[in-house]
């Protein structure tokens, strides 16, 4: 549960990307920094960042977290103004990074980022993960699934009635 400090986000989730595990099929995951200006923190912060349409990529041998849409922090100044869904660069040890590359290009992965959030010390980190699409079959069972999980426990709730 993220804890709220004057109406920002002190540590825990500022955005999530919740049709990432409905859309893939998700493998290893790993942890990365982002490097972030100073207003996008503060934006993150207020909870309002979006994942939808991101992904993460390679340009030049290192890793970027393209489309995440951070919205520009309206108590910024003028000279703070940024685009809002500029690519923003990922911060992985190398071993990591020709791991990523590598499985994109030959198991034809791909990298999409779950979640941002701070972790103790307030640091903004994405978790990324290993995806792979799931076939319209595999979402209909996932769908099939979560309904009957969702009414096995309403029966069991109505049952100690």
């Amino acid at each position: 549960m993220p804890r709220k400090v004057s109406g920002l986000i002190s540590h825990g989730v500022a955005a999530q990307n919740r049709k990432a595990r409905f859309d893939y099929k998700i493998g290893a995951e790993i942890e990365a920094g982002l490097v972030l200006l100073g207003p996008e923190v503060k934006s993150l912060r207020s909870g309002r960042a979006m994942l939808a349409d991101a992904w993460a990529g390679e340009r030049d041998g290192e890793m970027w977290l393209f489309n995440a849409h951070i919205p520009e922090w309206q108590a910024g100044s003028f000279m703070a103004r940024f685009d809002p869904r500029r690519p923003r660069k990922l911060l992985l040890h190398r071993n990591q990074v020709r791991q990523l590359i590598g499985s994109t290009t030959k198991e034809g992965a791909t990298v999409v980022p779950l979640d941002i959030h701070f972790n103790e010390r307030g640091v903004a980190k994405v978790l990324l993960g290993m995806a792979e699409g799931k076939k319209q079959h595999d979402k209909r069972a996932a769908i099939a699934q979560r309904d009957w999980q969702r009414d096995k426990a309403r029966i069991l709730r109505n049952k100690g009635e």
